[in-house]
C-alpha cells in the first residue's frame, strides 16, 4: 500500500505516520526503486495499535520502549508485560483524576447552592 491508502485505512495524516517512523515505532518500511514507502498488513497493524495505545493516554516514549522490549527477543509475551505494567500506571491516574474531578464537582455544587440561596434571599427582600 502506499501511504495515501494507509492513512485511508487508519485515519492519520502522512506526517504523522512519517514521524512515527521517524521515531522507530514503524521499523522495516520497504521503499521502492524512486524511494517510496510502500506499507504492508503488519505496518498497517503497527500504526492501529500504536493509535490506539496513544488514545489510551501512552506517551510516543513508553511506545517506543514497548517496542525496544518486543525488539530485544521478539517476544509479544514480554511487551503485553510490561503493556500491562504500563496501561496499570495509567489506570492509577485515571483514577486520581476523577477523584479530583469528583472533589470539583462537589464544590461546585455546594457553591451553586450557596449562590442560590443568597439569590433567593435576595428576591424576598
Amino acid at each position: 500500500m502506499a501511504i495515501g491508502e494507509v492513512c485511508e485505512k487508519t485515519g492519520l495524516s502522512a506526517r504523522t505516520v512519517r514521524y512515527w517512523e521517524e521515531l522507530g515505532l514503524l521499523p522495516g518500511v520497504r521503499r521502492r526503486a524512486g524511494g517510496r514507502r510502500v506499507y504492508g498488513r503488519d505496518e498497517l497493524e503497527r500504526l492501529r495499535f500504536i493509535k490506539r495505545l496513544k488514545r489510551l493516554g501512552l506517551s510516543l516514549e513508553e511506545i517506543r520502549e514497548l517496542n525496544a522490549v518486543h525488539g530485544i527477543d521478539g517476544s509479544t509475551r514480554a511487551m503485553l508485560g510490561r503493556l500491562d505494567e504500563v496501561l496499570e500506571g495509567h489506570l492509577g491516574k485515571v483514577d486520581e483524576r476523577l477523584r479530583e474531578m469528583m472533589d470539583l464537582r462537589d464544590e461546585i455544587q455546594k457553591y451553586r447552592d450557596h449562590v442560590r440561596a443568597r439569590v433567593e434571599g435576595r428576591r424576598r427582600r
